[in-house]
């Protein structure tokens, strides 16, 4: 029997990627026992209203930002119109051992709202990065390991202020024209 590569999945928005994201990726690579993370670009949040931003796109900036041998950049939930983690969950349990799950901890407030939410919880062990002050209650988490993680860049933020200094080079000026509306 072949062995499964163990994985993370860090599956977000990405509406824009910022560097807080870049980071949580590389410092996921370093602290988990993983042979590979999944960046897994979200096709649309079932919790949020619709961006402005394509998925096409935020999958293309997430392909050009996150440029790691040991980093896969999914189209899974984009190219099959995917709404709910724990589809992916399945999809990539055939292929992968799913051995963790990131998140930031402004998520957790939400996640007795995610459709199979006990399935997940049953599944894998959440990885919670604290974000700027927000309060970590892990008590519904079945297992989970928390990271301190205090870079205070959202992609809300970003999109509000316009202020691109969070955003690589590599996709600033495709990020700014979107902004603008160009």
């Amino acid at each position: 029997m072949i062995k499964k590569l163990k994985v993370a999945i860090f599956g977000g928005s990405f509406n824009p990627p910022h560097l807080a994201h870049h980071l949580i990726a590389q410092k996921a690579l370093k602290e988990l026992d993983i042979d590979l993370l999944i960046i897994l670009p979200a096709y649309q949040n079932p919790l949020k209203s619709t961006s402005p931003i394509s998925s096409e796109l935020r999958l293309d900036w997430c392909r050009k930002i996150f440029d790691d041998k040991k980093m896969l950049i999914s189209s899974y939930e984009i190219d099959n119109k995917i709404h709910y983690t724990h589809k992916s969950i399945e999809h990539f349990s055939k292929i992968y051992e799913i051995k963790y799950l990131i998140i930031g901890s402004d998520n957790l407030k939400d996640l007795p709202k995610w459709h199979n939410f006990e399935l997940i919880n049953d599944t894998i062990t959440w990885i919670v990065f604290t974000r700027n002050d927000t309060l970590v209650d892990t008590s519904l988490l079945k297992r989970y390991k928390v990271i301190k993680f205090d870079l205070p860049i959202s992609s809300t933020e970003i999109r509000q202020s316009g202020d691109l200094e969070y955003i690589d080079s590599k996709i600033k000026h495709s990020v700014k024209n979107i902004l603008e509306g160009k």
